[in-house]
């Protein structure tokens, strides 16, 4: 029944993660999809690979922001 809701009026998603400033997860709050903002900025389904990645870039940018802000300390 929640999938034959999304397929009527279409998904109602929300941000479940924020990765850095621009990629964020996203959930369907009626069927649960997972879907996450690919290169493009188009919505594409999470994946195992694109959870990966995504770890990753979260890594990557909090690394970031702590030297940025490390710096600006100073």
């Amino acid at each position: 029944m929640k999938h034959f809701y999304c397929s009527l009026f279409g998904h109602n998603y929300v941000v479940t993660k924020k990765v850095t400033f621009h990629v964020k997860e996203y959930t369907c709050k009626q069927c649960n999809q997972q879907v996450t903002t690919n290169g493009n900025g188009k919505l594409t389904i999470l994946t195992p690979k694109h959870k990966e990645i995504n770890s990753v870039l979260e890594r990557i940018h909090c690394n970031r922001l702590k030297r940025k802000s490390l710096i600006l300390d100073r």
